[in-house]
């Protein structure tokens, strides 16, 4: 008998002889158990997807509170040093928030560049083609650390999300082409970065850290 009429016989016979033989019925249904998830197995793995994004998100959500607690704490510490008092209107808040980045970033330099005993150069550039900026010509700051065997590039910032770490990408590889050089090292330091910033660094080959005084040589 050729292939095709034993196809054409099973697909005619088979729904009846699994309505009658239940052993039959139970061989068929281990064969394709062992190729395709039931019902029951698919529904478990998507509870358990569910559960982990739920619990992801929780854990997400603790980490940052606990750093908005700890950014309040350090506001707290920096209006009693500078004698800045707190006001309630937008401008004045914002004018707190940009202190409070100039200080962190101030700091972070000053022990970056007692790690490396190097200065931190900032650079100044123009992105006529909004290479970094993505269509947007704009200015590009940079931080760099000029070393004996290697360029080390910084980004220094209370607050960092997925984007930013996106965009200092793009600044590296910005730099890599107007200079023709390599980057050895790219350091993100911040107290307060989003789990998904984390994750992109990692696939970026980027480090980070919550302070610079974690950083080493």
């Amino acid at each position: 008998m050729e292939n095709q009429q034993l196809t054409q016989l099973i697909r005619r016979e088979l729904p009846g002889i699994l309505r009658r033989d239940r052993e039959m019925r139970e061989w068929v249904l281990s064969l394709t158990r062992e190729r395709y998830a039931d019902k029951g197995e698919t529904e478990s793995r998507f509870d358990r997807v569910l559960d982990e994004l739920r619990r992801d998100r929780e854990e997400n959500t603790r980490k940052w509170e606990e750093n908005r607690q700890y950014l309040e704490r350090i506001l707290v510490i920096v209006e009693a040093i500078l004698g800045i008092r707190y006001e309630p209107d937008a401008s004045a808040y914002m004018k707190q928030q940009r202190s409070f980045e100039q200080m962190f970033y101030d700091d972070a330099r000053r022990v970056l560049e007692d790690i490396f005993q190097q200065p931190v150069h900032t650079l100044q550039y123009y992105d006529e083609a909004g290479e970094v900026l993505i269509g947007r010509p704009d200015d590009v700051r940079l931080d760099a650390i000029y070393l004996e065997n290697g360029l080390v590039m910084c980004e220094l910032r209370s607050s960092v999300s997925k984007a930013d770490m996106y965009t200092f990408e793009r600044k590296v590889a910005f730099y890599e082409k107007f200079h023709q050089c390599q980057v050895d090292r790219k350091l993100v330091i911040s107290p307060m970065m989003d789990e998904r910033a984390r994750v992109l660094a990692t696939k970026l080959g980027v480090e980070v850290y919550s302070s610079a005084r974690d950083v080493t040589r």
